[in-house]
């Protein structure tokens, strides 16, 4: 059957090979195609951006911003709306094609960036250089799609950032500079791998802003116990990973009557002490995002998708969701507002006060807040449990969940691991063991929750600290297994920051990506030991013997 689009960005992808008819994330092949060419015209871009560089001149924050907003939009799950990711395109073209006029050198261009709105005919990709499997050699591919998916992760950590006024034009400079590179047909795989390895460095340096940024903002988080359970009144669920959403859904919700519930990723709000004073900010409703089809039907009021993590809904809520920035879904609300700008979530509350109370799910607490600050505040505990010999080994389970049964895996690999043993965590890929009870060991909870995906960085800066304790001069010599979950694009950056710090041995699953080709595959198990996973069993007895 011929193809109608090619996706293998995320880890679901069909058979494991890619989506051809259809996404498993629901996504069309019409919208495939839009976002395909989205990421094309934004290569273009910067490789005009560059060449602007090149002559001296500087690039404003606008254009950084539409870079990174690009990129984000078509991350896995974020943005189903093709009229929207069109507006996009159309944008991106205009503010190149004045670009162009500016440069003193035209010539050499790349094809990317000599297409203009006079080329734009549709979204059916005429010209079959613009698709992933238009790079012909499998290998230069691979690297060139791990390289743009690795740019898609580190565009949400920046835009993250970005919203909440911290910004970094070499970060931009870099990411503009490394997607410009993906079209140099010059550029074989010995100078794409150096490419993927600065990728990760640039990587470690854009969680490092976000991670300055949220703290700036909202201080660092501290352990804190989150309610599982619903009150009497009506109620709006944020989920997504933006705080500054969060922030202004509270402010604006003081004195209405209206309840605020975190779901899924935004989870760890609660540990941040500036969002502790809103009376109504009151817990956290359901699990993982693939679970939301069931639990949003359940919630009963109206629902805010901040950015990636939209399962297509069902007919029955459709019109309880209401999305905003890098995300979209044809049929849903979308609440507009740029950087610096406040948005209006005036319809949501509205919409709310008509919904009846959220349908409890369950009742209880769940302790989360350890992120670096607050680990670091228990060092002296965690080093006396490591000498004494009750911590053995810390296990960071840090990732993505997802709806492959395959990924029962983790929670199965949590329940079967040493009692003493401590589980460093970020990410819903949580959402696997974090309710089961696991216990303590001298005081110090066996599940460690840092945050979010976004908060990866926590887990690095911990790992670090450690190094130092232990006055190690290797990182690797740390008692640390990193057994990683991943599903999208910011799963890859964390990876390629990882493998920055020289962190070797990672076993990735619940598969490992299909967009690695065999060499690129066998590239970093040669010189970084990056495998998959095996059974629970094999793989306890490789770690512990």
């Amino acid at each position: 059957m011929e193809k109608r689009m090619f996706c293998y960005q995320c880890q679901e992808t069909a058979r494991g090979r890619g989506c051809t008819l259809v996404g498993v994330c629901g996504k069309k092949p019409e919208v495939a195609a839009a976002q395909d060419l989205l990421v094309y015209v934004t290569k273009g871009l910067s490789a005009v951006t560059m060449r602007l560089r090149d002559e001296g001149k500087k690039i404003s924050a606008d254009i950084n911003h539409l870079v990174t907003e690009n990129l984000f939009t078509t991350i896995t799950n974020a943005n189903f709306d093709e009229q929207a990711i069109r507006s996009l395109v159309k944008a991106t073209l205009t503010v190149k094609n004045r670009l162009i006029d500016a440069l003193t050198d035209k010539k050499n261009l790349p094809d990317a960036a000599l297409w203009t709105s006079s080329d734009y005919r549709g979204l059916a990709l005429k010209k079959a250089h613009l698709g992933v499997l238009s790079t012909e050699n499998e290998d230069v591919r691979s690297l060139r799609e791990l390289i743009t998916y690795g740019l898609k992760g580190l565009s949400a950590y920046m835009k993250h950032a970005n919203v909440l006024l911290k910004d970094s034009e070499e970060i931009h400079e870099f990411l503009q500079h490394a997607l410009a590179a993906t079209l140099d047909d010059t550029l074989g795989t010995k100078e794409l791998t150096s490419l993927t390895l600065e990728t990760g460095r640039y990587g470690l340096k854009g969680m490092a802003l976000l991670d300055q940024a949220n703290t700036n903002a909202y201080g660092n988080p501290e352990i804190t116990e989150v309610n599982l359970g619903v009150r009497d009144r009506p109620g709006i669920l944020i989920s997504g990973h933006d705080l500054r959403d969060l922030e202004l859904l509270l402010q604006q919700t003081q004195g209405t009557g209206v309840d605020v519930y975190t779901h899924s990723e935004m989870l760890p709000a609660h540990y941040y002490p500036a969002f502790k004073k809103y009376p109504n900010f009151v817990g956290n409703y359901g699990n993982a995002w693939w679970k939301q089809k069931e639990e949003f039907e359940r919630f009963n009021g109206p629902i805010l998708m901040t950015t990636n993590c939209i399962v297509p809904p069902k007919a029955s809520y459709k019109d309880r969701i209401y999305t905003t920035g890098a995300a979209g879904f044809p049929g849903c609300t979308h609440l507009s507002g740029k950087i610096g700008e406040q948005k209006d979530f005036s319809k949501l509350i509205a919409h709310a006060k008509k919904c009846p109370p959220p349908t409890e799910l369950e009742t209880g607490k769940i302790v989360g807040g350890f992120a670096h600050e607050q680990v670091f505040a228990l060092a002296d505990k965690i080093v006396t449990a490591v000498k004494s010999g009750h911590i053995k080994k810390f296990i960071v389970m840090a990732g993505c969940d997802g709806r492959a049964k395959s990924r029962n895996y983790y929670t199965d690999f949590a329940k079967a691991l040493p009692k003493d043993t401590v589980i460093l965590t970020a990410g819903c890929a949580k959402y696997k063991y974090n309710k089961l009870n696991l216990g303590a060991i001298d005081g110090i909870p066996r599940v460690l929750d840092a945050g979010q995906c976004n908060d990866s960085y926590s887990l690095a800066l911990i790992a670090l600290k450690l190094k130092q304790i232990f006055q190690l001069s290797d990182i690797n010599d740390l008692p640390i297994i990193f057994n990683l979950a991943w599903y999208e694009q910011k799963a890859v950056i964390v990876l390629l920051a990882l493998l920055h710090l020289g962190i070797k041995d990672i076993h990735l699953g619940p598969t490992l990506p299909a967009f690695l080709s065999p060499t690129v595959a066998a590239l970093l198990t040669e010189q970084f030991g990056v495998t998959g996973i095996g059974s629970v069993q094999e793989d306890l007895n490789m770690f512990f013997g």
